[in-house]
């Protein structure tokens, strides 16, 4: 068996064997096959796709390629919560720290960005100080000891998928169902959690751009969990505007931290109900998904929600006096604000085209190796539904390159449909 004869039959869209697919994922992690190599299978897997049964087992090959958390010490009900990917999604920021507030155990790692979407790693990362690299031990003993930790991909779990998590961004192979299923279920299955709610975003800011198409990942990833012995909800969430007015990673934590003090764009809001209902519902914490709903608005409104955020950023590093006074992250070189000549309604502000945008600024990753800079991004100043005069602001811009800032305005005055 060798990986040029696995790559010509995924070429020739033939089905791979358990071994093949175990042999290149053993391999690959340990440094045997290249990451040209690597890439050529995974361009063939993105064209000619993946039976159910080559699925799973892409999806367990990663699990076990490196270690699996064991967390039976915190009940039966472990849940996890993932997404899909979208524009100015801080959910997880926002989310597990009430669950958590609510005697929930949260484990929780995550990824970095992955194309136009931003990742909850590279957002963490912008409160100065915060660790998500951290020890499968400490990673552990943190939930123990406040019920809460949230790190990075950086540990021996699931590494396979962290390889190929990167490559598939690096090579444009990301909007796929193998692909994407298989990668979130890895990280779920070596994470240890037996519960997940996973939001599974649709529209033009999304990998899924058809609610036919979210609905065929949903149910690919509820099947991997039932072989896997996992509980699996799957909640299709619109992702067509960036969710909430940030985007870009700083600007999304500081509009994470005063949504958990009390300021809660609309869409944001539903969107983390909705999830944070359903986790408490299969944590066992109420079957009543409206009474959960009410329930986490009251742990907002008493600061515990709050408070726990503060505790797992103090826990793992993080200067929380950054949440406590959120003027004191460090601010773009440019920041601009956009103006339209326009008069009338916003009908459309496409997602996708934003988070291209907040890459091409620096907010996320055109290579590989590529710096992440945490304090550029767009905030959006009209939503879509919105009213606009004459000089009305439509976004500000947050760059650190003059050439870029004025491409950005530009582009921006494009994205916005105003009729």
């Amino acid at each position: 068996m060798n990986i040029l004869e696995i790559i010509s039959k995924k070429r020739d869209a033939k089905e791979l064997t358990k071994e093949e697919i175990e042999y290149f994922i053993k391999e690959y992690t340990n440094g045997n096959i290249q990451d040209y190599q690597a890439s050529a299978l995974i361009m063939a897997i993105y064209i000619n796709g993946m039976n159910d049964r080559e699925i799973t087992d892409l999806t367990l090959a990663m699990a076990y390629s490196g270690e699996v958390l064991d967390l039976p010490k915190f009940g039966t009900a472990i849940v996890d919560k993932h997404s899909t990917g979208g524009v100015g999604d801080k959910v997880s920021i926002i989310l597990l720290p009430i669950i958590a507030a609510m005697g929930v155990p949260v484990a929780k790692m995550s990824g970095r960005g992955l194309g136009f979407t931003g990742g909850t790693v590279d957002k963490l990362e912008a409160i100065p100080g915060y660790k998500t690299n951290i020890s499968v031990q400490e990673f552990i003993q943190n939930v123990e000891k406040i019920g809460i930790s949230m790190i990075g991909q950086t540990m021996n779990l699931a590494p396979a998928d962290k390889k190929i998590y990167e490559l598939r961004d690096a090579i444009s192979c990301v909007e796929n169902i193998p692909l994407i299923a298989s990668s979130i279920m890895s990280k779920k299955i070596a994470s240890g959690a037996n519960k997940i709610v996973i939001d599974v975003t649709v529209g033009k800011g999304a990998f899924m751009k058809t609610k036919e198409d979210a609905q065929k990942l949903a149910e690919q990833m509820v099947r991997i969990g039932n072989l896997a012995g996992k509980e699996v909800i799957c909640i299709l969430t619109p992702m067509d505007q960036p969710l909430g007015y940030a985007v870009g990673n700083s600007l999304e934590v500081i509009e994470a931290i005063n949504f958990l003090k009390g300021d809660m764009p609309k869409d944001l809001k539903e969107v983390v109900l909705e999830l944070g209902a359903n986790m408490l519902k299969l944590a066992g914490k109420g079957e009543n998904i409206e009474e959960n709903k009410i329930r986490m608005l009251e742990t907002i409104e008493n600061g515990e929600a709050y408070k726990k955020l503060l505790e797992m950023v103090e826990n793992q590093g993080g200067d929380s006096s950054y949440l406590e006074d959120t003027t004191k992250f460090e601010k773009s070189k440019y920041i601009s604000a956009v103006v339209t000549e326009k008069i009338g309604q916003v009908k459309e502000i496409n997602a996708e085209k934003i988070g291209e945008l907040a890459c091409y600024l620096g907010a996320g990753r055109l290579r590989k190796e590529d710096k992440i800079q945490p304090n550029v991004g767009i905030i959006l100043n009209k939503k879509v539904g919105d009213m606009v005069e004459e000089q009305d602001f439509l976004a500000y811009v947050c760059a650190n390159d003059e050439m870029k800032l004025r491409e950005a305005e530009r582009k921006i005055l494009e994205i916005y449909k105003i009729l």
